[in-house]
């Protein structure tokens, strides 16, 4: 891969986007205590001071990175950004909120069953936190050990029941389906588990395979297959049994009690503005995307030198947001209008690309609203993955 490196200032020679487009920060939280099977993100095991140079180094990149507006949305992921001690969750957020400007109008932090203690969610809500994605991923002991968590079905109610007395109106439950020797029936009473909880959004993820994980090795050497049947079946099973708790679909894989769709996801399906803090961080920000090193000791030593360092860093065409403006827009239950796109990317729907999104209608992947709105059917949203490498294909 290759690196670019930015010092501050530099980026304002690339187009700076309207002030009226949503401006989010994505910070990453590399520090994980444990490994899960199934898991690729960059992470780490914390070690002496590793908190203290992670909020220094998130100091430094944040005047590096210079907001230009206030931010809207932040999310804060990994990793597990719930290994963080109050006294350093206090320092990062108050961090956020100087440098940020107004407080956001939602702020998520993912945590783990385990992390929801009381002395740290004090210091959650205290910075301004309003929204919490729990990592539950079934409520099966077996699956639990089988995907190296170190959960139980008692950790995640005890750490619902303390979210709520902490006052957090705002939960979304994470889901993982079609995991190695999973049933219909475990996967029916995880749905309805947690759905009888009240969650506020829930998050219903198909287990995918990356590479240079523990399941991608059991995968390559054969202890189980895909199964691509199965997975249509557990997928429609949750757009069977959701919607009867009150949990409406908005994207593929997303669920949410109406006015609590997560805002920061939906800025970025949108093709707004992020800026991404940590090692592994991707950013969006004044006419380039780029990503951090995932690697915290390469991060710090640039930050150290006055320059923040991306990978594979472009400037955003027109046709680049366009393209991906049609991919995630499709994701969405209420789909995407060609329309719009290119009122907003002049020149990007071009005619072969109009006779694509045809093709998808006359072939029962997708349907045209009487808006102009362009949706996928239950069949177009099973292969959604492959609809959009054939978009983006058309429009290289």
């Amino acid at each position: 891969m290759t690196s670019h490196y930015a010092r501050e200032g530099e980026e304002m020679s690339a187009a700076t986007a309207s002030p009226s487009v949503p401006l989010g920060l994505y910070l990453h939280v590399p520090f994980c205590a444990v490994t899960c099977d199934f898991c690729a993100f960059y992470q780490k095991r914390p070690e002496k001071g590793d908190f203290r140079r992670f909020v220094d180094g998130i100091r430094r990149e944040l005047d590096l990175a210079a907001p230009d507006r206030p931010v809207r949305t932040v999310f804060w992921g990994g990793g597990t950004p719930g290994l963080l001690p109050p006294e350093y969750i206090l320092e990062l957020g108050t961090l956020i909120r100087d440098r940020c400007g107004d407080r956001p109008v939602e702020w998520s932090v993912e945590l783990t069953p385990e992390a929801a203690r009381d002395a740290r969610l004090e210091a959650l809500s205290a910075i301004g936190v309003n929204r919490i994605s729990l990592g539950v991923q079934s409520f099966q002991p077996r699956l639990l050990e089988a995907m190296g968590r170190r959960s139980s079905r008692e950790a995640v109610m005890e750490a619902f029941s303390r979210l709520r007395r902490h006052g957090f109106g705002n939960i979304n439950l994470d889901l993982i389906f079609a995991f190695p020797g999973q049933t219909e029936t475990e996967w029916e009473s995880d749905l309805r588990e947690a759905a009888a909880l009240e969650p506020e959004h829930l998050s219903t993820y198909c287990l995918t395979f990356e590479e240079d994980t523990a399941l991608w090795v059991k995968l390559a050497r054969g202890d189980f297959v895909r199964d691509e049947e199965r997975e249509a079946v557990f997928f429609g099973m949750a757009e069977e049994i959701l919607p009867a708790y009150g949990l409406h679909k908005y994207e593929t894989s997303n669920y949410a009690r109406s006015g609590y769709e997560c805002r920061h996801n939906l800025n970025t399906w949108r093709m707004a503005e992020w800026i991404g803090l940590g090692p592994a961080a991707a950013s969006q920000f004044r006419g380039l995307r780029g990503a951090n090193p995932p690697d915290i000791e390469k991060w710090l030593s640039d930050l150290a030198d006055g320059r923040r360092s991306t990978g594979d860093r472009v400037a955003l065409s027109d046709e680049l947001l366009a393209a991906d403006l049609l991919i995630f827009g499709l994701r969405l239950t209420r789909g995407v209008s060609p329309s719009e796109v290119e009122a907003r990317f002049p020149g990007t729907v071009t005619p072969e690309l109009r006779a694509f999104l045809d093709r998808l209608c006359a072939e029962g992947l997708a349907r045209k609203e009487d808006d102009g709105g362009l949706c996928l059917t239950a069949r177009g949203r099973l292969v959604v993955d492959r609809i959009g490498a054939e978009i983006l294909e058309r429009m290289e």
